[in-house]
């Protein structure tokens, strides 16, 4: 028997702003459902992760709008 596909690198760490894990990019509901999902659904959200890990850092991009904001440049 082979063991169930997963992103997981063990950062496990959910992004406040985006709730997504910044270790592997899954949301907390995936995280909950993932030994619930067919290898099939696995490997599709799995396929999608790379892009939301290549995404700029949600938290970042509202704390530097904030910024530029309180500098009046925004």
């Amino acid at each position: 028997m082979t063991g169930v596909s997963t992103p997981c690198i063990r950062i496990c760490v959910i992004n406040p702003v985006s709730g997504r894990c910044e270790g592997c990019g899954r949301t907390l509901a995936e995280i909950a459902q993932w030994s619930r999902l067919s290898e099939a659904e696995r490997l599709a959200i799995m396929a999608a992760l790379p892009e939301r890990l290549a995404e700029p850092n949600a938290a970042q991009t509202v704390i530097a709008s904030e910024a530029k904001q309180s500098r009046g440049t925004g």
